[in-house]
């Protein structure tokens, strides 16, 4: 137990390094002073908006899973079954790329269909995380890179696919930047992004926009209280403001993961702070604008405006991508039938005799996992 004496002493400590550090934040105010005349006031549209996401191992968890299979399912905000796939840190990534994209060139899936346009034939072409077959030890969080490729996938095949009824607004669950494609692939793939977006206007006279919308960033994290004490975003109206290069330079660990940078090659979007709300205390957002959609940000703003409004249970935070993420979680019956699945399947790979044991350590799994959850 912290004695009082203990208090005392972390408490004139703290004390004196919040003093000796005040002069970070005064630098911080600095840097963003300049950005309080940018700030722009967000005038409501009204657009389709939609989104897509994959569904991660925090909302699917399973109380038995000896294999740790990872289901990689990507669904849209309409709960539309866009990608569906199953693996584990021990699967064959060269069977696994044949599922995708056949020896022929042959695409079988929406990420076979990004690997041909790319010009790869193999997931660890696509992405140095992915391990060759042949690889020793492979780092098992490569399973979540491949989710991640499948979400890409899935955006892209949306988009080639095209039939957009309407204008649409695409809100994807995260920025536009990635460190997971190999050398300059991430940079094709926007292009070709782009060059299906100009497509689908031609054919069909749709205009689609893309943003990037992320529950945090490293940049607001390092400037939160600066912008406070600057008045930025504090207007009492929904408003954004760019975030200049050279700040977002200073916040990001990899420099490269900035607009502006000299290797941009893994960024596909210019960074915002946007505030929906009009209250001090409403949060602010980072978002990402596609860069070829920047002369459009204002219009795009005002798009992501209507759908945040409607925001629930999560306010003021795009409610396609409430519904996103409500629609890739597999909970209640579903949860429980997946997991029946996997138990049946693990089952069924071992001998008749052995199956008992596999009965009794799930019941003993199951027993523990409700007590203390």
């Amino acid at each position: 137990m912290i004695t009082p004496e203990t208090l005392n002493n972390v408490r004139s400590k703290l004390e004196e390094r919040a003093i000796a550090d005040k002069s970070v934040i005064e630098e911080l105010r600095s840097d963003i002073q300049p950005l309080s005349s940018e700030v722009r006031r967000i005038n409501p549209r009204t657009t389709t908006s939609i989104s897509l996401v994959a569904a991660d191992g925090g909302n699917n968890k399973v109380n038995f899973d000896p294999y740790l299979f990872q289901l990689i399912r990507v669904v849209d905000s309409y709960g539309r079954e866009l990608l569906l796939d199953l693996a584990s840190p021990t699967t064959d990534t060269e069977q696994l790329s044949i599922t995708h994209l056949d020896k022929d060139g042959t695409p079988k899936s929406a990420l076979g269909l990004m690997m041909k346009d790319l010009g790869v034939k193999t997931l660890w072409q696509l992405s140095p995380m992915m391990p060759k077959p042949d690889e020793q030890n492979p780092n098992p969080s490569w399973v979540l890179v491949y989710r991640d490729l499948a979400e890409w996938a899935a955006l892209y095949q949306m988009l080639q696919a095209g039939g957009f009824n309407t204008d649409t607004l695409i809100v994807r669950d995260g920025l536009l930047r990635s460190k997971i494609f190999t050398q300059r692939l991430f940079k094709d793939l926007l292009e070709k992004i782009d060059d299906a977006i100009k497509k689908i206007y031609r054919v069909s006279k749709r205009r689609i926009y893309i943003v990037g919308f992320s529950k945090k960033s490293k940049v607001l994290t390092r400037y939160r209280l600066a912008f406070a004490l600057e008045g930025i975003l504090t207007q009492g109206y929904p408003c954004y403001v760019e975030i200049p290069p050279d700040i977002q330079k200073k916040a990001y660990i990899w420099e490269e993961y900035a607009t502006g940078s000299e290797a941009e090659k893994f960024v596909g979007g210019r960074l915002f702070m946007v505030r929906f709300g009009s209250r001090l205390n409403d949060p602010i957002w980072p978002v990402d604008i596609f860069l070829p959609q920047l002369n459009q940000a204002s219009q795009i703003m005002g798009y992501l405006l209507a759908d945040a409004n409607d925001g629930f249970p999560v306010p003021f935070y795009p409610r396609c991508l409430q519904k996103a993420h409500e629609e890739a979680a597999l909970v209640g019956f579903d949860m429980e039938v997946m997991e029946d699945l996997i138990v049946n399947a693990v089952r069924k790979s071992f001998s008749h005799s052995e199956q008992d044991v596999v009965d009794r350590v799930r019941l003993q799994s199951d027993v523990s996992m409700l007590r203390y959850e």
